[in-house]
């Protein structure tokens, strides 16, 4: 067995009296896809911020590649790439701009960034929006320059928050090759999504979290225990039932 290439120990983080992750400890092998779902509020975001270096846990460690993210977070973060949700990007340079912007950051070759960023913007249908302020992308578009910022530098680790969220179906096809590539040749991947169909035709690997803990861990086939993805998630979890009359009023007579 070969160590995981992201290791997280008994993460915790709390914000005033609310426990967001409570001792959470998750191992991601390497070649791996692994789908990290649960409800909103149930601590996905704010563990993989924890286990990418945006956001310091209040106890716990995470590791990349054996790196400690937070005592040595230049290291860490050059073997892994990040589609964060919810962080803003620098929208007044264009999307060839950014990408180049962030592959010198990466230290990398002008001549390597310039041709990584052609190759990304027209794998990823932005080749033509390349002159196009970022500011003026749709959602979905932003979604595809960032995950085209995380793979300039040919991380081994990639760790997308919702990488699909707002993209088209011809896109979303495009980004399920691009990482179905990215595990065959060796890369590993987490990312988290509410699409329960998406995780089980995409991920080998999936962990279930809510209120901060892990449910379930381990192979696709483990986690459903002979069940659909869907139905193992709402027997984990829990479904919140409507009590007899809520919402009558919405009912036709």
């Amino acid at each position: 067995m070969t160590d995981p290439v992201l290791s997280l120990r008994s993460l915790h983080k709390r914000f005033g009296p609310k426990v967001a992750v409570g001792g959470l400890s998750l191992d991601v092998p390497a070649g791996s896809m692994l789908g990290l779902l649960g409800p909103n509020g149930a601590g996905k975001t704010t563990t993989l911020s924890m286990a990418t270096g945006l956001l310091r846990p209040d106890g716990g460690t995470a590791h990349v590649l054996g790196v400690d993210v937070w005592r040595d977070p230049a290291a860490a973060k050059a073997r892994m790439g990040v589609l964060p949700d919810g962080v803003r990007m620098f929208d007044r340079l264009t999307g060839a701009e950014l990408l180049r912007y962030t592959g010198l950051l990466r230290g990398m070759a002008e001549a390597d960034v310039t041709a990584r960023a052609g190759e990304l913007l027209a794998a990823l249908g932005l080749d033509e929006a390349g002159s196009t302020l970022v500011v003026d992308y749709s959602a979905g578009m932003r979604k595809k320059i960032g995950l085209a910022c995380a793979l300039i530098h040919a991380p081994r680790l990639l760790v997308l928050d919702e990488p699909f969220e707002a993209v088209d179906p011809v896109s979303g096809e495009a980004i399920r090759s691009i990482l179905r590539g990215f595990v065959g040749s060796g890369g590993t991947v987490v990312l988290s999504s509410h699409v329960m169909e998406l995780v089980e035709s995409l991920c080998d690997r999936v962990a279930i979290v809510a209120e901060g803990r892990i449910l379930a861990d381990g192979t696709l086939d483990e986690v459903r225990a002979g069940e659909s993805l869907q139905q193992r998630f709402l027997q984990l979890v829990g479904v919140h039932e409507l009590g007899e009359g809520t919402l009558s009023w919405l009912r036709s007579s």
